[in-house]
Formats: structure tokens, sequence, C-alpha cells
């Protein structure tokens, strides 16, 4: 049984350890007093004749693994009254690494039952009583597809779900975490102890929930009486106790943030007096080791490219300028411009702001460097970490999915039953419940829900959907504006570029009013940009957002005219939803054609896109005048017509139900306004093109996959933008990355955030060399005579080269792909013999996770691994895990992509302008993956030719961190990297 697919090895976790920070004091506790209160509480039946449950199987995977052993024991109150044992011969060999984990060995289960001998002695001793098991999904998955598996139980509560739902303020589930916090018995896996464990635990769970809001279970338990769930039973047994009692969600969050208080921020625009910025001294003074760096780490080394930075920093600040900074690895960036930043915010009562890219380096700022910072200051430092819409629960849309219909078309079902979908999604439901209920502020990442299955848009918003004042939460009860207004109390306000271009977008309605920013990982901002503002239309979103919206017999439009059966005006208000329905039916069939002659656009794409089912097409003047785009410009002139219509009577339904009842008014309003979103890119790119996009159709060649045919328009010059609407408003503006310069030159990339448009003086460039030795660390090596990409011969040569270079390192090797096709290719010849050498190969495959193929990766030194983009950046590996990395082919961006061709059509320069500079970027960027820290080493094989044939070959080598580079022809790469192995071991 493996808890949320963690078999990690156990170890001590107190409670403190699990409390989220911010728990309000009453909630914390109640959790510390839990243990002891569930020794002496009742449940009645809840706790008599249920049987907890847990097995060891040899792996995780349910088609390729088997049983090895079954625990399970009655519980009668807080007795364990009678107990299941048996390993399990799964008729085959126990995998080393399970045997290790487990403690059971080949000997434990020879002449053991078979699975089915296992089972079926389960079910007897089961009887059909009510089964609790720790992600039950995996244990009763195992069990029941062993024949007879189906007679054990028809009730299994999944405890690992439930107790997200009891316990909504920890930061673990497991159920290792939770029984050393609790002080259960300890979780080994070995069964039996599981097992054990979680006997104590139920109690506990129980208890918790109890501690919820008086009403809520009772109303979470009347939920969608029509979906058949699991803790339906559970939550209402519970509830009797607070029979009667209303729950009311604003009654509850009004008690949770009232002790909530800050003092907002001013902002920096709106000062009547003078900045007061750190000196350049004072920072240097601050990051050596009497300073607030040496108060931050044990063993400080003075790094003079921080010094600098920081110092650079400071400038800006003073001088209300914008910066690029190009800092390579090792410098320590993050401190270099957060200590200048927040010494700025707290002496002039300001809030600054950092946009990062990953996920990665957000945590680390938020986990790590500014808790140390705020620890080393003198008079500590307030940051707060903001995400995206879809990041929180929204309360509104909660309380909708709590009594409409259930979005089961809007989730995926990989062959499971509406009844399963919509059991996930009631889960989803009351976990978000448990959460507002206990938490002043927060999101929705640690909450374990579904996604695959629960759309985010049941139980979240986007910035053109939020009600605002119209929403019974606005603002202080909102978790979302809550934290909002949370962090215009804090000194620094984390976040990502796209909440901060989604902010530009909105005109400053999001963020709090933050005028200097440090835009970290800036290499990825503009492209970010391009996304955020981009306009697309699907076809199978509209379908879906069309099918939840109904009409007069399904759908929210249903529900609606239900609701308003018993309103004064009635009669006024079903007619206008009745004839808005009608025309909504109309829009919907206007769509679908609309997609259908898309569909047909796919006879007119390129061959370079011949071996994929789904190709981008741009949509150019050439093709606009051509007959098949005649018949989609057709479809969205006459879907645009019937949008419009819809959206005008829709208008007015809200209009005359706004007199009457507010809050049906606002959820039609909500889920309506996609269609005005549909109507505007409708319009924008089939009936009236603006030139400051360019434009592309995703187009399917199979008819079984039509639903993936979307339109798209992009910006073509997002600089233009951030200079215009972004840039002007902002005191100071600091990009920094590893890798934004192409040499010595920002012209790039200054060119992609609107900087080189500014005034003259309003900013300056900076490169800072990397504070490791690359040129010691990093041998890089091209190899001369490779086949060019084109020609024949060149995925041979490619394999060749691989398997010469993997033997010779012995492992440990990263090779990145710019395309699918070739990497696919190269894992068919490649692995085969590399296993014949005793090297293991994976490859980042289709729907592979790219975070487990990463941890794989990390976990196991002699790995090699083929990826595609999501490893080109952001992958850290350190130390000997990664000793290599291989680049077969040069990151051109692809001659067919859309905004390249728009790009050549208007610059007959824009080869050299954007997909040289792109392509220089991107190779450092992988290169980067390769040094992580001072003591790491390794050699970058350059696996194309051009580098040494084509004049811009010399951009690549010049840029790269190390000058440390050795042309040669392929067939010497493996006997270099044999005597690099051996003089480094030396």
């Amino acid at each position: 049984m493996p808890q949320e697919n963690d078999r990690a090895a156990t170890h001590e976790v107190s409670l403190e350890d699990l409390i989220l920070p911010g728990t309000p004091k009453s909630v914390a506790e109640a959790y510390r007093s839990l243990a002891e209160r569930a020794r002496t509480a009742r449940f009645g039946l809840l706790e008599e004749d249920v049987v907890v449950l847990d097995t060891e199987t040899t792996g995780l995977s349910f088609k390729d693994c088997e049983l090895i052993e079954i625990s399970a024991a009655r519980l009668s109150g807080r007795e364990v009254v009678e107990r299941f044992e048996t390993f399990v011969d799964p008729g085959r060999q126990i995998p080393p690494e399970i045997q290790k984990l487990t403690g059971i060995s080949q000997i434990d289960v020879a002449g053991a039952p078979s699975p089915k001998e296992a089972v079926a002695a389960l079910a007897e001793f089961v009887g059909g009583a009510p089964v609790l098991a720790h992600n039950a999904t995996f244990d009763r998955t195992f069990v029941e597809a062993v024949p007879g598996g189906a007679n054990v139980s028809d009730i299994w509560i999944d405890t690992l779900s439930l107790s997200r739902i009891a316990l909504p303020r920890l930061s673990s589930h497991r159920l290792a975490d939770m029984a050393s916090a609790f002080g259960c018995a300890a979780v080994t896996h070995n069964s039996s102890d599981d097992v054990d464990a979680l006997c104590g635990m139920w109690r506990i769970i129980l208890c918790a929930l109890t501690d919820l809001p008086a009403g809520l279970l009772g109303y979470l338990s009347g939920m969608h009486e029509e979906v058949d769930w699991a803790f339906r039973p559970v939550l209402s047994g519970l509830a009797l106790a607070d029979e009667g009692v209303r729950f009311s969600l604003p009654a509850v969050r009004a008690r949770i943030v009232a002790a909530q208080q800050g003092h907002v921020r001013e902002d920096a625009q709106e000062l009547d007096r003078p900045t007061q910025v750190p000196s350049c001294e004072e920072v240097t003074n601050e990051l050596s080791a009497d300073g607030v760096a040496g108060r931050m780490y044990d063993h400080l080394e003075r790094r003079p490219e921080q010094e600098e930075m920081a110092r650079e920093i400071a400038r800006a600040l003073a001088t209300s300028t914008h910066r690029s900074i190009e800092a390579g690895t090792g410098v320590g960036k993050s401190l270099a411009y957060l200590l200048p930043m927040a010494l700025f915010a707290q002496r002039n009562n300001v809030t600054v702001g950092v946009a990062t890219k990953t996920n990665a380096l957000t945590d680390q700022l938020v986990s790590h460097e500014l808790p140390a910072l705020a620890e080393a200051l003198p008079g500590g430092l307030e940051f707060h970490s903001l995400k995206g819409y879809d990041h929180y629960p929204c309360l509104h849309r909660m309380d909708r999915a709590a009594r409409e219909d259930l979005p089961i078309a809007a989730g995926k079902k990989d062959g499971r039953s509406d009844n399963a979908v919509g059991a996930d999604m009631l889960t989803a439901i009351a976990v978000c419940y448990a959460y507002a209920c206990q938490s002043p502020d927060g999101d929705l990442d640690a909450l374990g829900i579904r996604w695959r299955y629960v759309p985010r848009s049941m139980l979240t918003t986007t910035s053109g959907e939020c009600l605002r004042s119209r929403c019974p939460y606005y603002p202080n009860l909102c978790l979302l504006h809550g934290a909002r207004r949370r962090a215009a109390c804090g000194d620094v306000v984390v976040t990502n570029h796209s909440l901060l271009l989604r902010d530009v977008d909105a005109d400053g309605n999001i963020l709090p009013p933050i005028r200097h920013w440090v835009v970290d990982e800036a290499h990825a901002f503009e492209s970010e940009a391009r996304r955020q503002w981009a306009v697309e239309v699907s076809g199978e979103e509209a379908r879906i957002a069309f099918e939840l919206l109904g009409g007069t017999k399904t759908g929210v439009l249903r529900t609606l005219l239900a609701s308003c059966a018993h309103l004064e005006n009635s009669t006024l208000v079903c007619g206008l939803l009745t004839k808005a329905a009608v025309t909504v039916a109309r829009a919907s069939v206007a769509c679908a054609d609309l997609f259908e002659a898309v569909h047909g656009l796919a006879a007119s794409a390129r061959g370079g896109d011949a071996g994929y089912d789904v190709s981008t097409l741009w949509i150019d003047e050439a093709l606009r005048g051509g007959e098949p785009w005649g018949e989609v410009a057709a479809a969205g002139t006459r879907a645009a017509d019937v949008l419009a219509e819809a959206v005008k009577q829709l208008k007015e339904a809200a209009a005359a139900l706004r007199e009457t009842d507010a809050r049906l008014a606002a959820d039609l309003g909500e889920s309506t306004r996609f269609l005005s979103e549909l109507l505007a890119g409708v319009k924008l790119i089939c009936v009236e093109p603006d030139p400051a996009y360019v434009y592309s159709a995703q187009v399917s060649r199979s008819r079984k996959r039509a639903n993936m045919e979307k339109l798209c328009a992009e910006k073509l010059d997002v600089g233009a933008d951030l200079s215009e609407r972004w840039l002007p408003e902002m005191d100071t503006v600091v990009f920094t990355s590893a890798t934004i310069a192409v040499g010595e030159s920002f012209e790039h990339f200054d060119a992609g955030v609107g900087l080189d448009r500014a005034a003259a003086g309003k900013h300056r460039d900076l490169r800072l060399d990397s504070s490791f030795d690359f040129d010691r660390n990093m041998s890089v090596v091209v190899a001369k005579d490779m086949p060019a990409p084109s020609e024949r011969g060149y995925i041979d040569a490619l394999v060749d080269l691989l398997f010469d270079v993997h033997v010779a390192m012995g492992g440990g090797v990263l090779t990145l792909f710019t395309n699918r096709r070739d990497m696919e290719r190269v894992y068919a010849e490649l692995s085969g013999r590399l296993s014949r050498e005793g090297l293991e190969l994976e490859q980042q495959g289709k729907g592979a996770s790219a975070r487990r193929l990463r941890d794989r990766f990390i976990a196991e030194k002699d790995l090699s691994l083929l990826a595609l983009k999501s490893f080109w950046e952001g992958f850290d590996a350190a130390g000997e895990t990664l000793r290599c990395v291989v680049i077969p082919k040069l990151p051109f961006a692809s001659p067919n992509d859309p905004l390249v061709r728009e790009r050549e059509a208007r610059d007959q320069r824009a080869w050299w302008k954007y997909s040289l500079p792109e392509a220089v970027i991107s190779v450092k960027q992988a290169a980067g993956r390769l040094i992580r820290s001072s003591s790491d080493t390794g050699v970058l094989v350059l696996a194309d030719s051009r580098l040494v044939t084509k004049r811009y070959g010399r951009q690549f080598i010049q840029s790269l961190p190390s000058k440390n580079v050795q042309t040669m022809d392929r067939a010497g790469i493996g006997r270099f990297i044999k005597l690099w192995r051996s003089s480094r071991r030396k």
C-alpha cells in the first residue's frame, strides 16, 4: 500500500512539523488534543465490525504486479478483535528493491497461498464488512484483480482522502507521517504494522471530522445524493450530533479571517518623500561574513560577482531605472537581488516583487532563501507567495458545485463510470470546504485533488470570470483576494511570470501596486507573455462549455429555470431564459460547423508535419485567399452572429433576474461569460484579424481526433506591449537569468521585453561570469564530421556516437532532442545495444511524467536518459548523477512554426534576429544542466557539425560558459571521454 505513491523510508515526524504555517491557533490546538480525545470518544457503528486492510505487492503497476502479502484486522470499538495475515505467492520473483523495502523475501512467499487462495480466505474473513485502507484504490484494485476479489466487500473507504477532509491543515497525509505525529504504531511497510497504524488513526480521523464546523458534515453528506459516494455514510453518521444545524460558509470564513490584520503598504509612485535606497557600500558589507549573509550561512564564501550584482540593483533602485543582468551559474543571484530589494521595501514602506518561471525556484525562495533572510535581518521580513487564480478555491464556485449538476462531461474518465468520476468530484468539493473552514488563506496545490478527473473550473475561477463585488465572499472572505490583500501588507511578494503577465493584461487589478520587480529566469519571459496573451478558441472546450451550459432540459440553464420558478417576475425571467436557450443551442451548432470547416484545412498542412496526426497550420494571406479558408471565414461569421445574439439575450435575462435575485443573476453571468470570450476569439481570428497577431490553426488529419481543432492568435511583438503597457508604470524592473545574452550582446533579449524602446539612460545591461570554474570543470567536444540532420545516415551515425559516449562515460548521460521522432528512432536502435553492455537507457515517452523521470534519473546514478524540451532547462542533478550532456541537433525553431513564418514574411533577417539567438540561449540553458555546484564536472558533447561548417557556429561556441572546447572526429569522442574520466579519478 503506497501512500501518495511514496514508499520513502519511515522517519519520526512531530505534529508541529505537519501543521501548516498560518494555521489559526484554535485549529492547531484542536489538532494537538486529537489523540487524547480520540481515546475516549465514541463513534457507534463507525467503529463496530469494520476491517482495516493493507497489502504489499511486487510493484505499483496494476497490470504487471502481484500481491505478496495481505494483512487485515477487525475493529470493535477501540479494540482489534480478530486478525488476518498471509503471505501470497506471486508466481514470480520479487524485485530486489521490493524485498529491501518490505522485508519480504522469496523464501517467505515460497509455498504460500496463491493469489486466488489468499483472496478467497480474505473474503471469508471480511464477510462483506466495510473495509478501511489508506489509498484504498491501490489495495482494492489488486484484490479485485484476483478472481473472487469482488466478493471481499462492496464498501471500501479510502482513509487517505478522508484524512484530507478531516485534517486539511496538515502538510502531509501519508500514513507514516500521521501515525508518527499522533503517536500511533509505526509504519514500516510491513502490512501488519501498517494495519495497526491505521487502526489507531481511524479514531483520530473520525474525531477530527467532528471538529469541523457545525452543520458542515450534514451539508456535505447531502450533496448530490444521486452519486454513490463511499464517504456519505461516514459523514451522515457523524452529522447526527449536529442535526438541524444550518451550515454557513460566509459565517465560518468571517470568524477565520477576523484575526488576520495587517498594514497595507504604500504605492511607491504615491510617496510624498524621497526614497531611501541602500548604498552600494552597505549591500557589499551585508553580503560579507560580518553582515546579513554571514548570519544566513554557516560557511560563506565571498563571491565578487554576487556583490557586483547587488550593487547594480542598488544603483537601479536609486535611479529608478531598469536592468538586464546575466548572472552565470553559482553567482548566488537570489540573495544578490533579495537583499537590496528587501531593504528598499522596508525603508520605504512599499512592497517589492519577484517573478519566477518555475515552481522549483519559487519553492526555493519561499521555503529557504526568504525565511533565512527574515531571520538574519534585525527587523525580520514579511513575505508572501501569490499564484494564479486557478490555484485558489473559488468559494462561490464551490457553493455552486455542491448544489448544481456535476460537470461530468468536463472530466476525463479513462473508462471509469460516471459514478466514479462523480465521487472524485464530491471528495474534491468536501476537501475544499474543510480547507476553507480552517484556513485564512492558502491554495489548492497540497490538497491531493485528482485533477485528472476533476475539472479545475469546477472549483476555481479566472481573472475574467471572477464576480468581484457581486460575490458574497468578496473581498475579505475570499481565499484569493484575501491572499492578495495580505500580500499588499508584506515587504516581498513572490509570484510567477504568468500571474504577473495576467496582471499586466488586467491593468494591474490582480496584484498589489508593486513598482519594483525582479523578473528571475527572465529568458522565458517573452515566450510566457506570448502564451498568456494568446487568444485561442478550441472546438473541444467550446463543446464541453455548451454541454455544461445546457438548455431547457439540461445543465446550468435548466437549473436556473427551476430556481427562477418561485420568483416574482418568474414569467418574464423564464421567458427570456427559454428564448436565450434556443439561441444558445443554435450557437452550439454554429460553432460545431466552424470547427468542422477548420478540420477541412488539414489538407493544406505542410509536409513537415506529415508524421503526426495533429498539425499546426500558419494562417497567412495566401491561406485566407483560398477556398478552404473561405468556408472557415463564412462559418466563423455565422458563428459570430449567433454568438452575439446569444450574449445579448443572456444579458437581458440576467438584467431581469438581477431585480429579484442577484445571486442567481451572478451565477448566470458567470456560467455564460465564456460565450463573450468565444465571440471575441472568433471575430479576431475569422472576421476582423488584427495585424499585431500571428494566426494559426491546429488541425487533425484523423476524423477520430477532430475534437483537437483549435484556432489561435498570438502577439507578434510582445516587447511593444510591455514597453507601452507595463514598463512605463514601473520604477525599476530587473530582468535576470543565467542565459539572456548571446555572447556579449543583450540586443535580442532587450527587444523581446521592450527595453530597447526605453528612453536613453533608462536601462543598462550587465553580464557577470559564473562563480564556478567552468573552464576546469566542463569539457566541450564538438563532433565535426557528423552528417547533417537532413542527410541519410544521420540517425545511424548518431546512434553509433551515442553508444560510444554512454559506454565511455558508464551511464549518467542526458541526451536532449529537439523532436520526438528522432528520439524514438534513436531509442529503438540504442537501448538494446546499451543493455548488452550492462547500461540502462530510458526515454521520455508520450504521456510520461517528467517529474517522475527526473526523480528516477537523479536516484539512479548510472541511468541515462533521452529527453525532450522539458529537460532543456530547470532540471538540476548536482553530483555524479549527471556526468554528460549530449545535444544531437542545434535547437532551431521549426521552419514551419507559424511565428517563424510570420516573422520571415515581414523581415528578411528574421532568422538572424530571432531563430539564431533563441537557439543559442537554448544551448546555453542545456549546457547549464551539467554544472550545478562548484564541485560538479562533466562533458558537453555537441553532435551537430554545423557548429564547424556554418559561420554562425562560433556564436554558439562563444556563448558557452566554458572555453575548454575541442573539435574532433566522432570516432575519437569515446576515447576522449575515457581519458577525461581517468584524469578525474586521479
